[in-house]
């Protein structure tokens, strides 16, 4: 039998781009919430989780550091089991500490009000139902561009070596406004949203950052696949801490309702 030190992601965590869509996948069994399930058998049990969501933008670089952080329903018009629920996971002021002490691009200010908003909780609930893993997030600068966020996440990568799960949580292509309502089952894609995704996947695929930074500059596709970037940034955080020799796995590759994609990847050696 392998020990920890044998196995070659002992010594680096994976990190892991999730694609949360609906608030739904909370409570509902589909695809996706099978996919969540499925990419935790293959990856370590962490001793923290550190989540970027893409629903906590502030002016400034956020972390919780509260010992136990609030469940948010963040969302309106569901049904009332979705509020209902719970995700009772526990802060870490050691890894609070950590992020603070290691990030010197920016400040990063404790707060004490937010806690786990449900592009956190509905993906962590399906891969750690028992909410025994410290979950900490961080939050986005709105007033920043691309290419602060991920320069930011590179000062995080020491962060994997201590047995910490960097999660950024978005979706890829997200554009709600164009969300096709006749047409909700998975598989659905118009082509402009189809068109971002592999060109997405390419550049990820290629190593080739640099494109993904600049998305404003890739023509409609793009514009139309990200009218706001607040789920496209966790993307960049987490392919910033990928190392040349690391491994990119996707998964939940499908889109819904037109207008977005569940794309989700794992980075591991």
């Amino acid at each position: 039998m392998k020990s920890r030190e044998d196995i070659s992601y002992a010594k680096q965590m994976p990190v892991l781009f999730l694609g949360h869509g609906n608030p739904m996948n909370g409570i509902e069994e589909n695809e996706f919430v099978e996919g969540f399930r499925e990419i935790r058998k293959k990856i370590p049990k962490p001793k923290a989780v550190l989540c970027v969501s893409a629903h906590w933008e502030t002016k400034g670089t956020f972390i919780t550091a509260m010992d136990k952080p609030k469940t948010i329903h963040d969302f309106f018009g569901f049904p009332e089991e979705l509020y209902q629920v719970q995700y009772p996971a526990s802060g870490n002021q050691i890894l609070v500490k950590e992020v603070v002490d290691l990030v010197t691009k920016t400040k990063v200010s404790l707060d004490y009000d937010w806690g786990l908003d449900h592009g956190c909780w509905v993906v962590l609930k399906r891969m750690f139902p028992d909410a025994d893993v410290p979950v900490v997030q961080m939050s986005l600068d709105y007033s920043k561009p691309a290419q602060f966020h991920y320069d930011l996440a590179k000062e995080l990568s020491t962060l994997r070596e201590k047995d910490v799960l960097i999660v950024g949580s978005g979706n890829m292509v997200h554009n709600l406004g164009l969300l096709a309502w006749d047409n909700l089952d998975s598989g659905f894609g118009y082509d402009w949203a189809i068109e971002a995704s592999d060109r997405m996947k390419k550049f990820i695929a290629k190593n080739d950052h640099q494109q993904l930074i600049d998305y404003k500059s890739q023509g409609m596709a793009f514009d139309l696949a990200i009218p706001t970037p607040e789920h496209y940034l966790p993307l960049l955080y987490v392919l910033a801490l990928k190392e040349a020799d690391e491994e990119i796995t996707f998964f939940n590759d499908k889109p819904v309702a037109g207008s977005l994609t569940m794309t989700s990847l794992k980075i591991e050696h």
